[in-house]
């Protein structure tokens, strides 16, 4: 059942690229993701193919994918934890957007405003349940630990962030340590039960842990950095969402680390105290501008990027790990 191909024509996107080497894999998995949406109460499919439709980058179950076929070349396995992944982030993203009260999300109306914060919240729970039913469906105790372990650990990171938010003392370390719980973890995971899959053994899964878990941690600095220099149409949801709901990022951090007395009374009314004007955006820009925040920042993200590449330099050598080390550096040199 090898569907892991060679490309004649290189995509010039690096998720393209994946994403054209695993074209077999992706559309067993997509065939799983839809029989699993399923459901006789009608708002559930309704719901969960509006966000499905809306697109996204796939790289989790991509990696998921790759990670397995990087050591077995024909396994079906993949295909349902896969999905169980995608179900994994996709009701993350549901139960952030009702919590973050969210408006858009990949360039289109979030789910919270098109159906209600009620049925968000309930229709990410059933996407949570189906994702644990494919894990048992797998059958693989150390997989379903992997994976439940993960889904533990987001959780935590959303409550670390929530408690975190508005508080100007954040500092780096607190938040290292909820990017590495709300978003390197399912990275970590997503790629580490592809050497359990494929019986590669444990040196082959910590690597491939390793690798997701730096990937994550350079991918979500990079996001954050994007929600204030992207190009809004190009980025899939609103430019200063962060700024807005007082979300204390590296960029922030490290302006805040060398404050003026002016600058820190601007951060404490419109993070802390959540006072924001229509012009503080751009002045909050400028100030990160003024301190070089986002450059800073993408330097600490290719820090995580260089230990991400060491880790998949143990993976066997071929296309797939290539275009991984494509999708690597595209995580934080991207626009959006």
């Amino acid at each position: 059942m090898t569907s892991a191909v060679k490309m004649t024509d290189t995509p010039a996107h690096p998720l393209d690229r994946l994403s054209a080497l695993l074209g077999g894999d992706m559309v067993q998995v997509n065939g799983v993701i839809l029989r699993n949406m399923e459901s006789d109460v009608a708002l559930i499919p309704q719901l969960a193919a509006y966000l499905i439709a809306a697109g996204g980058k796939r790289i989790r179950p991509l990696l998921t994918l790759a990670c397995t076929r990087l050591y077995n070349d024909h396994s079906p396995r993949p295909y349902g934890l896969a999905a169980s992944v995608e179900f994994i982030h996709t009701a993350t993203l549901l139960h952030d957007d009702v919590v973050d009260e969210s408006v858009e999300r990949r360039g289109k109306a979030s789910a919270n405003v098109v159906f209600g914060n009620q049925a968000s919240v309930l229709v990410g729970d059933f996407l949570f349940s189906r994702a644990f039913q494919l894990m048992v469906a797998d059958g693989s105790l150390e997989v379903l630990r992997i994976l439940s372990t993960a889904s533990a650990v987001i959780s935590e990171g959303e409550v670390l962030q929530l408690a975190a938010a508005n508080n100007v003392a954040t500092n780096m370390d607190d938040y290292n340590a909820i990017i590495a719980a709300k978003t390197a973890a399912l990275f970590a995971a997503a790629c580490e039960i592809g050497p359990v899959i494929a019986g590669a053994g444990g040196d082959a899964q910590r690597a491939m842990r390793d690798f997701g878990h730096h990937l994550g941690m350079a991918f979500q600095i990079a996001d954050d950095i994007l929600d204030y220099t992207a190009d809004q149409s190009r980025l899939g949801k609103t430019v200063g969402d962060d700024f807005r709901e007082g979300k204390l990022t590296a960029p922030v951090i490290l302006a805040l680390a060398e404050a003026s007395d002016e600058e820190r009374a601007f951060w404490t009314r419109t993070m802390a105290e959540r006072r924001q004007t229509e012009a503080d955006l751009a002045a909050a820009q400028a100030i990160l501008t003024q301190h070089d925040a986002f450059s800073r920042g993408l330097a600490l993200a290719r820090g995580y990027a260089e230990k991400a590449q060491q880790a998949l330099m143990t993976a066997p050598a071929g296309d797939l790990r290539d275009a991984l080390a494509d999708v690597l550096a595209f995580s934080i040199d991207r626009a959006y």
